[in-house]
């Protein structure tokens, strides 16, 4: 391990075997053991989030628990239990896009059923736009964006796409919003939902930043024309609105 972990969490964790999760797109560092996750971050208002977010979204849906948060030297440490299952991006489910594309829908409802009433945490887009300028001004926002973002047939660069976003902010109508709905923050288990995971982003939003998202990991795996986007939205019995998806998509290239 490249970081000095807490006596708190050293003395749970032991020297007990791990190994390290190379899927995630996120800069935190998580390590997996048999039934623990310890997920390692600089200290952010994203890392905080995730904190506070899992403590109230006990009891509410599926995710983990935590054992230890704690924050040192700038870092931000999370020690939960581990959710059981596959991603949903498991090569099973990519064979059956099918019933992926049924699990991913199921998914979104539960989140959606949560209570937004106390939520701790307001993310939309007035909060979006904010944490999205700061990153603009402070050049943080990644290179690894859709192809047709910037150049000839798209922005210019990240400032012209965030004051396009500022300029055509589209009417929200606020859910509880995991914030990165895509393939591998989605857990199956025994043909269901097991769990979410990485909920930094998670708090009331619109409910088309979820479905935006999802939207995109489908077209990534499985391209927009085999009939599965229509199936989503066909059994979120939702019709599409292609602009909101466009959006919140362009929106995510800043984070």
């Amino acid at each position: 391990m490249e970081y000095p972990i807490p006596d708190s969490i050293k003395d749970i964790i032991g020297k007990r075997d791990y190994v390290k999760d190379t899927i995630g797109m996120s800069d935190s560092e998580v390590i997996c053991f048999d039934d623990m996750v310890l997920k390692i971050e600089k200290e952010g208002e994203e890392s905080d989030n995730e904190h506070r977010i899992l403590q109230w979204l006990q009891g509410k849906i599926p995710v983990p628990e935590i054992i230890v948060s704690e924050k040192k030297n700038g870092f931000s440490y999370l020690l939960m239990t581990r959710i059981y299952g596959v991603m949903a991006c498991d090569e099973f489910y990519l064979q059956h896009p099918k019933e992926l594309i049924h699990l991913l829908v199921e998914g979104l409802k539960i989140i959606w059923t949560v209570d937004i009433s106390n939520c701790p945490y307001n993310n939309d887009l007035d909060n979006k736009l904010r944490l999205a300028e700061y990153r603009v001004k402070n050049n943080l926002c990644t290179d690894d964006v859709e192809p047709d973002t910037y150049g000839e047939n798209g922005f210019k660069d990240s400032k012209e796409l965030f004051n396009w976003l500022a300029s055509n902010k589209p009417e929200e109508r606020l859910v509880f919003s995991h914030g990165d709905y895509c393939l591998p923050n989605v857990f199956i288990k025994n043909g269901g939902i097991s769990g979410f995971i990485d909920l930094g982003r998670a708090g009331t939003a619109d409910k088309w930043q979820d479905i935006a998202l999802c939207v995109r990991s489908i077209e990534h795996n499985f391209g927009m024309n085999k009939g599965y986007i229509k199936q989503f939205f066909e059994e979120l019995n939702i019709e599409p609105n292609w602009e909101k998806v466009r959006y919140y998509i362009l929106l995510d290239e800043l984070f």
